[in-house]
């Protein structure tokens, strides 16, 4: 399957086997990497090459991932990569029964406390890293009073801004221009709340 846009999960079934904490992970690691083995990313997640390898099938059975051409030497490696250039779900294609908002409430918890883990563990190590990226570092909060088409335009345009700067830095390290450059997250959330 060729590479597409981002793709939005709409079947319960690949939300379900999407909402593995592991296969999260792995669903991570390999989109930051573009392409690894099984082995590559069991040394990333810490765990069993043969329970990575048994992960990654469960996410290409569902065409969240796909086989790579291989990378070695080693024709016996078997190498992957997203199958997309994303993955995103909404909350209104889960809508129609309690079981599906029960699942994609479950998965959404558990992708944000990955996120959260991601982020303490930066404030953890933050001593580790330079002035210049402790500096650059941010955590925002906005209160905004907006109507759900207002939200909706602005997750597009901060979606475009985005992904100015991921292709910036895909450039960049396809030019071999490395220096400098670290994994960057940014999450975002956008949800209404009464006080």
């Amino acid at each position: 399957m060729a590479h597409e846009g981002s793709r939005r999960i709409t079947d319960i079934d690949t939300l379900k086997a999407f909402g593995h904490p592991l296969r999260m992970k792995l669903y991570r690691a390999l989109y930051i990497a573009r392409t690894a083995t099984a082995s590559q990313l069991a040394d990333q997640v810490d765990e069993a090459v043969s329970l990575v390898s048994y992960h990654l099938r469960k996410l290409a059975d569902h065409g969240l991932i796909e086989e790579a051409e291989a990378q070695g030497r080693d024709g016996r490696e078997r190498w992957w990569r997203p199958a997309s250039e994303g993955i995103s779900y909404r909350h209104e294609d889960f809508k129609d029964a309690p079981e599906q908002i029960a699942a994609h409430t479950s998965v959404t918890r558990l992708l944000v406390e990955q996120r959260m883990e991601l982020y303490r563990a930066f404030l953890d190590e933050m001593a580790g890293w330079s002035a210049e990226w402790t500096g650059a570092a941010f955590s925002s909060e906005y209160a905004l009073h907006l109507t759900p088409a207002q939200l909706r335009e602005l997750e597009d345009e901060l979606e475009a801004v985005l992904g100015k700067y991921k292709e910036l830095g895909e450039a960049a390290t396809a030019a071999g221009d490395t220096e400098g450059r670290e994994n960057t997250a940014v999450h975002l959330y956008g949800f209404p709340f009464r006080v």
